[in-house]
């Protein structure tokens, strides 16, 4: 198995819903361990940065105002296969298709206010963590 490092953010509702406990618990129990972790209020342009892939769309305005609601706690998480085990048990992004068990299933209350963001793979991780750690 590949040692990896992936980023992970407990976003604004995570934060004001007092869950960041139990997530952390969750991503500890599974095997993983949190090298950094740094709370943190994001500004709109490392947001638009962060998603530009979906800065054109209808949706993004709302977004950027939850993004922006509240401090969100940054990690970085390692372990084997840490980005493929981390993106299972978040869950699917859309609130209504992730699996009860998951992060996402058991917290998430739309498909935006849902909890956790995870890196999609080992080279996004590389390039999230440089950009929310330097």
């Amino acid at each position: 198995m590949a040692v990896e490092q992936t980023y992970i953010m407990l976003k604004p509702d995570c934060v004001q819903r007092g869950l960041m406990g139990e997530v952390i618990s969750r991503i500890e129990k599974k095997g993983f361990k949190i090298v950094k972790a740094q709370m943190m209020n994001l500004g709109e342009d490392i947001l638009r940065e962060h998603y530009a892939h979906v800065a054109d769309k209808p949706f993004f305005p709302e977004m950027l105002a939850y993004m922006t609601s509240g401090p969100v706690l940054a990690m970085i998480v390692e372990g084997d296969n840490a980005v493929k085990g981390m993106r299972i048990l978040m869950g699917a992004t859309k609130y209504e298709e992730a699996a009860a068990g998951t992060i996402r299933g058991d917290y998430a209350t739309s498909t935006t206010n849902n909890i956790i963001h995870g890196s999609d793979s080992v080279e996004n991780a590389q390039i999230e963590i440089q950009r929310f750690f330097g």
